[in-house]
């Protein structure tokens, strides 16, 4: 039976979403690709529910966690010992809840320029997004992709640039 969340608690709607991560195969909970295993423990256990939210809380005690546009975020949170860790949609890639259009990069570069922390983004490495982000510290890293849908993604070598200031 599925329970529409705006009908849930606060609490419920937590404790649905825990359900659903500890569950799903590599955290996707909206493929409802269930993760199971014959050999292992089970991945959510109520005797041991009460410590993964004390170890998650104390984890997070000290995180910022905030649902904005970056435009409104980055300056109310920048500081002089502010790190913000961004990742933004992909260039050119679409089927995020919020799709980045071009004017986004070049916002989002100029946004940057201006911190008093330090930033850390990673993003696709495509020639245009080198260019937006030229004035930055760009690395190239090469990774594999173990959550993609497309076939023989998990053999593919992909490139991701780290941006920094």
């Amino acid at each position: 039976m599925q329970v529409n969340p705006d009908t849930l608690t606060d609490i419920q709607r937590a404790a649905r979403y825990l359900y659903l991560q500890r569950m799903s195969f590599g955290g996707r909970s909206r493929d409802r690709t269930f993760g199971t295993s014959t050999t292992g423990i089970p991945r959510l256990n109520l005797f041991t529910l009460q410590r993964l939210l004390e170890e998650a809380w104390i984890r997070l005690s000290h995180v910022m966690i905030e649902c904005l546009d970056f435009r409104d975020l980055i300056p109310r949170y920048d500081r002089y010992y502010t790190l913000f860790f961004l990742d933004p949609p992909y260039w050119k890639i679409n089927g995020y809840e919020h799709n980045f259009v071009e004017q986004d990069f070049y916002d989002l570069a100029e946004v940057l320029a201006n911190v008093k922390g330090r930033f850390l983004m990673t993003l696709n490495e495509t020639p245009e997004v080198r260019k937006i982000f030229e004035r930055f510290t760009i690395e190239k890293v090469e990774l594999k992709y173990s959550m993609s849908k497309q076939e023989g993604s998990r053999s593919q070598v992909r490139k991701e640039l780290l941006i920094s200031n």
